[in-house]
């Protein structure tokens, strides 16, 4: 398979990650997703010996994936309840969605095959579209894979080894049918090793997901928040005052709430990428359907 080298603007791509990141931040219970997932995917790829340019799409790609959600109404995004069978084909729909947001934008060639492969299983499942004689690329095996394991692992009190294991666990059990069955191997080894360690549970580097005593451990502290600051719970508008200890912060309601959520950039999120990012990355072609 040949490949074309492609240039990378760091200030398009830097646009780029605002976006996705933005977007992110319009679903109310998922705070700190794509950075993990962004996490997830580098030190997978790495452990797994891809190159360094495909190191790189895998943290690239776990950050961008979601971008489709920004076609979803919020009712689905942010409802607490379970969703209904037209509301999950609705849902469905965001990685055709994101295809088409990035299809004219100059990094497409970047973070297309992840947008589209993200849902798409080794046996042939998932959606939006089975792929014609191959399956999904390495660089969105391993998005997949660090996107089921955020799924199963996040967004609940974080207990450590035992959030660890339930994940290990449930990504054992598709391996081979939904998910690569080796790339799922060498994740495990990370987790038993520690290796995911600094990530699970986390919104960005050194930044531990907050819990909101209402609506659970959904909140994401930005970057640079210090103690005394206050921040809104996305989900209950709460305003929470943070009070530094052990390394994070423990967060207190302060008893008011703010009128309106206003979605923001991870600039962590955001930077790390852009420090990462090389010159140039190779590309393989993208086959069509």
């Amino acid at each position: 398979m040949t490949t074309a080298s492609f240039s990378i603007d760091r200030p398009l791509l830097k646009s780029l990650l605002v976006l996705a990141t933005v977007i992110e931040a319009r679903d109310r219970f998922t705070g700190g997703h794509v950075w993990r997932v962004s996490r997830y995917a580098r030190v997978l790829a790495e452990k797994l010996g891809l190159p360094a340019g495909d190191v790189f799409l895998a943290q690239l790609g776990g950050l961008v994936h979601d971008l489709g959600k920004i076609g979803i109404p919020d009712g689905i995004l942010n409802k607490r309840e379970p969703i209904t069978d037209a509301e999950w084909e609705l849902l469905r729909l965001h990685p055709e969605i994101g295809e088409e947001i990035v299809a004219n934008h100059p990094l497409a060639p970047l973070v297309t095959t992840p947008v589209i492969e993200h849902h798409l299983w080794v046996d042939g499942g998932g959606y939006p579209r089975r792929l014609s004689g191959r399956g999904p690329s390495p660089v969105s095996r391993v998005v997949t894979i660090a996107d089921v394991f955020d799924a199963v692992t996040a967004f609940r009190p974080y207990h450590g080894a035992s959030l660890l294991d339930q994940g290990m666990a449930e990504l054992s059990q598709v391996g081979g049918t939904q998910l690569d069955a080796g790339f799922v191997a060498a994740f495990v080894a990370l987790g038993r090793s520690g290796g995911l360690d600094h990530i699970l549970g986390h919104a960005g580097e050194g930044r531990l997901m907050l819990t909101c005593a209402e609506c659970g451990p959904i909140v994401a502290p930005p970057a640079g928040v210090r103690d005394g600051d206050t921040i809104v719970c996305p989900s209950c508008l709460g305003e929470l005052m943070l009070h530094a200890a052990g390394g994070s912060f423990v967060p207190e309601w302060s008893g008011g709430r703010a009128a309106a959520y206003r979605p923001r950039a991870d600039m962590g999120a955001v930077d790390e990428i852009v420090r990462d990012a090389p010159p140039a990355v190779d590309v393989p072609p993208r086959h069509e359907e």
